[in-house]
């Protein structure tokens, strides 16, 4: 197994238990003790874990992995959601493209199109930069570390000024009972304030956001137009979602 497979199994059992031991994570990956604890020091750095005696305990608390460890994941399902976004996106729209590992997906092949695009954080800016044919919005504002999303008065502010043909939403939880969710309150308006602009609003997410829930609530699902997810994503959730007025694809 990879050390990034491992860092994302590690993540998932400490979203599962909160604490892990060196010796059962050994047995789950089949590698050595001195490996894991490597993995565990690596995971330690980034702020999402506290090494005990003979183990690791979650500092994750609801909150995202970081960013560099989430971009590994479900890496495939992402590129294929966001060549769907880009198939719904026409050259000479104006599109926000949220913040997030999914989204940077998105933007990277929006790049490569004749829009004009407002970034919701630096990576995506980074990655719709260069595009020859893009005209690039920045929102300003503050950058969270990171994540480097725009948050705070001047992004919402900007927001607020505009009003564009789509927005694509990357979010933390999505569920027809509690609709779109964040884990940074600082984000949830700026998201808020992309929904209120956008004619309209694409969110974007592998299956496994609809077994998670943030602590800041974006808005109801009623707010989206399109969902782009996987096959992993729950049926009955989709059913909801259709029932609701959501278009629904599968990728």
């Amino acid at each position: 197994m990879e050390s990034s497979e491992r860092a994302l199994m590690i993540i998932e059992r400490l979203r599962e238990a909160e604490r892990v031991t060196v010796a059962e994570l050994a047995e789950a990956t089949l590698s050595s003790e001195m490996t894991i604890r490597r993995d565990l020091d690596q995971l330690a750095e980034q702020g999402v874990l506290r090494r005990v005696r003979g183990g690791a305990v979650s500092l994750l608390r609801g909150r995202s992995a970081p960013f560099a460890v989430r971009e590994r994941e479900a890496d495939e399902v992402k590129r294929r959601l966001a060549a769907e976004v880009d198939r719904l996106v026409t050259d000479g729209e104006s599109v926000i493209v949220d913040g997030g590992t999914t989204t940077l997906r998105v933007a990277e092949l929006l790049a490569h199109r004749r829009i004009t695009a407002v970034p919701l954080d630096l990576h995506t800016a980074n990655a719709l930069s260069t595009g020859p044919d893009v005209e690039l919005l920045m929102p300003g504002g503050r950058t969270t570390p990171g994540e480097l999303s725009f948050v705070g008065h001047l992004a919402e502010t900007s927001l607020r000024a505009l009003r564009v043909d789509t927005a694509v939403l990357g979010v933390c939880g999505l569920s027809a009972e509690d609709g779109v969710t964040a884990h940074d309150l600082d984000e949830v308006p700026v998201k808020q304030a992309a929904v209120a602009a956008a004619q309209r609003t694409i969110a974007v997410c592998h299956g496994a956001k609809f077994a998670r829930t943030g602590l800041g609530f974006v808005g109801p699902i009623t707010g989206l137009d399109v969902v782009v997810t996987d096959a992993s994503a729950p049926s009955e959730e989709l059913s909801r979602l259709t029932a609701a007025g959501v278009e629904v694809r599968v990728v």
